[in-house]
């Protein structure tokens, strides 16, 4: 069997220094934890791709089946740290005063304050994982959701709006661990809401 086409990665960059409350030094280490998702996600397909084509792709092969196994946790450490940083900026300006995200967390909450408090204290919850506010692609309604590691608690379907790490190396250089409320207040500081806009379908 023949692949079609290697789907080969390439990290992304982005332009964040001067975030309030987020350092400089804990963007870099950051982005270099994210630059290894995107390495273990072309890693993993390029030795998939060679069980495929030799034929050796079967649920018995022990090889085959813990790599396609591992392979959903480095895919979505790539991608929601992607989501993550997008949703990021300088200068952000605090919480938007209007916009389709505060529309759309009004008529899901009753109101930003009550979405915001409510993303907060997901994300204060204990472990490591992510603060993710969804959009249900079939009602609009937003709602707020903890996922595990990467990719255990992703709802299918639903649309990631705003994506918050709260993995420890999120905020270890600037915070102890008991102080992740006020990492999040830093990142929720630092949220470009015009990307969280430009993510809901209307």
């Amino acid at each position: 069997m023949t692949i079609v086409a290697e789907q080969t990665y390439t990290p992304r960059k982005w332009k964040l220094a001067g975030l309030t409350g987020i350092s400089d030094h804990t963007l870099e280490v950051h982005f270099g934890l994210y630059e290894g998702y995107v390495k273990n996600v072309n890693l993993l397909n390029e030795q998939l791709d060679d069980l495929v084509t030799k034929g050796q792709d079967a649920p018995t092969n022990l090889p085959f089946s813990e790599l396609s196994r591992h392979l959903g946790f480095e895919y979505n450490g790539m991608v929601l740290h992607e989501y993550y940083f997008d949703n990021l900026k300088a200068s952000a300006g605090g919480p938007p005063a209007a916009g389709a995200f505060r529309d759309a967390v009004t008529r899901s909450f009753g109101g930003f304050e009550a979405w915001q408090k409510d993303f907060a204290a997901i994300g204060g919850m204990r472990g490591v994982g992510w603060a993710i506010a969804y959009q249900d692609p079939h009602t609009g309604r937003i709602s707020n959701n903890w996922v595990t590691l990467h990719e255990d608690g992703n709802i299918a379907g639903f649309k990631p709006i705003l994506v918050m790490d709260v993995w420890e190396h999120a905020f270890m250089f600037d915070y102890k661990p008991s102080e992740r409320s006020k990492y999040i207040e830093a990142f929720l500081a630092n949220v470009d809401w015009k990307v969280a806009d430009s993510r809901l379908t209307r």
